[in-house]
């Protein structure tokens, strides 16, 4: 048995790992932490959008062995919350039961793919497997057909959208050289970046428009082929690639938890992130509806509070086995950094979502953030653990290492 298990290889669970192993080293405790994910590597998601998304990772165990957490390679197929235990199928196909003391939920969430006509033809970046799979998909249109070689459709115009098609843009001219390009962003609200307000949207909607990126707002997509994609107003856009970014919800795997769950499918919890009912079970990251800062509002599906949520987990499961008083969560305050390709960024502040800087100021931020502060330490024990604390804020840990 394993005294916590965390489900989920992601930045929730293994800041949660590290958490945990964090209070056991320093109340010299010797309990095991366990680890089951599918994957060997900590996937940097919040990358994926780039250019050769296969590098977008960190072995697992670069990170987790050097302060003694150990890791199960396996897909967890069920949680019994009565029993304690978990099931999973291990990489040769044996089923395996994984019982434990505590466990946290930290399988983080997927999207919501559509079911339309031509679906099969969609490409997202939502996993590393998918984005590889655009990135080569986007080296191979030399060889495609006209019309439409070079143009590129992004359903959906919320942060992973605007990201991708400012991107696009830069990734499909290297590959096209002199030929002409097209990015057109598809959004069925009436305005870009429904969910991000309006406070960043004139910066989203200037570098829009010095890229060439073409907006069809009002309307989504209806159907596509290998060729083309048809819009529900009927307008039709030969184009090779189509890539769909709308909407994310909780793993699956939280409704194994008898709990209530948020509309994203995420699991109420408490101040210490005790799943609300179920003993012995927290959330963290992407499947954790936990409350922000300010008292008000339920943090968001994103790598930001992922590592937050991933360190107070971890300390409190810790501290719940030993017996230790639970601390409340109390994340940084809430900011956004949105990548607009290469027209700079746009970086804001607070839930309203200021604008405090754009262009290469804010771009200078985006790189920082996409390229250290989200990158675990690897190998070191001492800086691991130090980083694990949920008192050190990401940027400042991160930037200390």
């Amino acid at each position: 048995m394993s005294d916590i298990l965390i489900i989920g290889g992601g930045f929730a669970g293994v800041w949660s790992a590290l958490g945990a192993a964090r209070v056991l080293h320093l109340n010299g405790a010797d309990r095991t932490v366990t680890l089951v994910a599918p994957g060997d590597d900590l996937v940097i998601r919040p990358r994926l959008y780039e250019a050769n998304p296969q590098d977008m990772r960190v072995p697992l165990d670069d990170v987790l062995a050097p302060v003694g957490v150990r890791r199960v390679a396996a897909t967890v197929t069920g949680v019994d919350t009565a029993a304690r235990q978990v099931t999973a199928v291990g990489r040769d196909g044996a089923a395996l039961t994984l019982p434990y003391g505590r466990l946290v939920l930290a399988t983080g969430s997927a999207l919501v793919r559509p079911d339309l006509p031509g679906a099969e033809h969609l490409f997202d970046v939502d996993t590393i497997e998918a984005a590889t799979e655009l990135d080569a998909h986007l080296h191979r249109l030399p060889d495609a057909p006209e019309p439409g070689r070079y143009t590129a459709v992004v359903a959906g115009a919320g942060f992973t959208g605007v990201e991708i098609a400012t991107e696009l843009v830069a990734r499909l001219r290297a590959i096209a050289g002199p030929a002409d390009i097209r990015v057109v962003l598809v959004e069925r609200d009436t305005v870009i970046g429904p969910e991000l307000g309006p406070g960043p949207r004139p910066a989203i909607e200037g570098a829009l428009d010095e890229l060439g990126v073409e907006r069809r707002l009002g309307v989504e997509v209806a159907k596509l082929d290998a060729e083309s994609v048809t819009l529900s107003d009927g307008t039709r856009i030969p184009a090779r690639t189509v890539v769909w970014t709308a909407g994310v919800r909780a793993s699956a795997l939280t409704e194994h938890i008898p709990a209530g769950r948020d509309r994203l499918g995420r699991l109420r919890v408490d101040a210490a992130l005790r799943v609300e009912g179920v003993p012995g079970v927290y959330a963290s990251g992407d499947t954790a509806a936990a409350v922000a800062e300010d008292g008000e509002h339920v943090v968001t599906q994103s790598c930001q509070h992922a590592l937050q949520l991933g360190r107070y987990a971890g300390h409190n499961v810790a501290a719940d086995l030993l017996g230790l008083p639970a601390v409340g969560f109390a994340p940084d305050p809430y900011v956004t950094c949105l990548d607009l390709g290469g027209a700079g960024a746009v970086f804001t502040q607070g839930w309203d979502r200021t604008v405090a800087a754009t262009g290469p100021t804010a771009k200078k931020r985006k790189k920082t953030i996409n390229e250290n502060w989200i990158y675990p330490p690897v190998h070191d024990r001492t800086e691991i653990l130090r980083r694990a604390d949920y008192r050190v804020s990401t940027r400042a840990g991160a930037a200390a290492s």
